[in-house]
């Protein structure tokens, strides 16, 4: 198992990032606070996670080993892949979480395009004896400037949106952000997916 890597930050983009180690790029879906760490040109280290299917090899990265541990215990949940784990994690911080499941929020958990009341339901039930309670570290996906749109298209892109659909859910909050902004503060990319889902959800 690939359990981390050090190497320069070659890409950011729609299809993941790609980090250089040892003359190889090595391309790793990340969720969108991973992303924002990073910079073009500069060293990084991510805990990784790599998923084996019969037809690919998927390398997954992460910030720091919290975000790779509830990565991996949220696909021990039946019907929960890597997909919507990392979607998972897109609009909810690591904490954000384990607070959903300890205090059986399925409202949260819903707020995740792709999860249902019996998916939530699900979620609370088989994981509230796998996950700590809150740490009291959570944290807010921020960007500065105009640098929430790329971190909200990769989110949404996670979630398995197409492009345009993407454009069309940035589009709805942009009001918001650029709000944000006039007033000194930086987008919390995590309620701006929130508000992109739900608007999508109505269109």
């Amino acid at each position: 198992m690939i359990a981390s890597v050090d190497g320069t930050v070659r890409s950011i983009g729609q299809e993941g990032v790609v980090i250089e180690v040892g003359g190889v790029g090595l391309r790793l879906q990340c969720t969108p606070r991973t992303t924002a760490s990073l910079r073009l040109g500069s060293s990084a280290t991510l805990s990784t996670t790599l998923v084996v299917r019969e037809d690919s090899l998927t390398l997954y990265g992460f910030v720091d080993d919290d975000e790779r541990s509830i990565f991996e215990t949220l696909q021990g949940v039946s019907g929960v892949g890597p997909r919507l784990a990392l979607g998972l994690l897109a609009a909810l911080a690591p904490d954000a979480i384990r607070r959903a499941v300890a205090t059986g929020d399925e409202a949260a958990l819903m707020s995740v395009s792709g999860v249902g009341r019996k998916g939530a339901a699900r979620l609370i039930l088989e994981l509230k004896d796998k996950l700590a309670g809150p740490t009291g570290e959570d944290y807010a996906v921020v960007a500065d400037g105009a640098g929430w749109r790329a971190q909200l298209q990769a989110a949404l892109i996670a979630l398995g949106w197409t492009a345009r659909e993407a454009a069309a859910g940035i589009s709805a909050v942009a009001d918001t952000a650029e709000a944000s902004i006039a007033t000194g503060s930086t987008p919390e990319v995590g309620a701006l997916l929130r508000q992109a889902l739900r608007a999508m959800a109505r269109a």
